[in-house]
């Protein structure tokens, strides 16, 4: 779940919606399989990503999915 504060347009929350896909498919074996939820700390702002294909929002995106999902792991392997 993406909401409207952290993106305005539709475009750009299913565009977000990918990169998390795409990432926890790289953490697939780490965390265990059960639901989980990402809450992005970073509003995407349609002034600084004006297109919401633009290689910058999903890079900037990458990058803090990245971070939570390596703590997260790392949270994980504590925890086993």
């Amino acid at each position: 779940m993406v909401p409207k504060r952290w993106a305005k347009r539709a475009v750009t929350r299913n565009a977000i919606r990918r990169q998390i896909y795409i990432v926890s498919d790289q953490f697939f074996d780490v965390l265990a399989a059960q639901a989980h939820v990402v809450r992005l700390r970073a509003a995407f702002d349609r002034k600084t990503y004006v297109s919401a294909t633009s290689d910058a929002l999903k890079f900037a995106v990458r990058i803090e999915l990245l971070e939570l999902f390596t703590r997260a792991s790392a949270h994980a392997k504590l925890r086993a």
